[in-house]
């Protein structure tokens, strides 16, 4: 009985995928930029208070972990548009998976340690 071939994605498809991804990657950054910009006028907007100080660490951190967690999907996204077959893709996305939810623990345990702390200062002092 015959083997049938593993299935491969043909070079010209991955291409097309590989410009797509870098597309989308470039707007991507543009929109976090614009983002991080905003976002930095309006807490620049509100007073300055030591409460605030806290708050603004973690709206910074968290914009970038969303930038950090973007560029990891845009690397998945280019990882899996190379892929030559079917067990590439398995694996690029078993990888991926197990990476990203070491990093979302991590990224859960920092925002809430910097939120803690958010909150302690505003306590108030005795």
């Amino acid at each position: 009985m015959a083997q049938t071939p593993p299935f491969e994605i043909p070079q010209q498809l991955r291409e097309l995928a590989e410009r797509n991804v870098e597309q989308a990657r470039a707007a991507y950054g543009q929109f976090m930029d614009a983002m991080a910009q905003a976002s930095g006028m309006w807490m620049g907007a509100l007073p300055a208070s030591e409460m605030m100080s806290g708050f603004k660490v973690v709206q910074e951190r968290a914009v970038r972990f969303a930038k950090q967690n973007g560029e990891a999907c845009f690397a998945l996204a280019s990882d899996l548009a190379n892929a030559k077959d079917i067990q590439d893709v398995l694996a690029i996305q078993s990888r991926y998976a197990q990476t990203q939810m070491q990093a979302y623990a991590l990224q859960a345990q920092e925002l809430g340690r910097l939120m803690g702390e958010a909150a302690q200062s505003m306590q108030p002092r005795s």
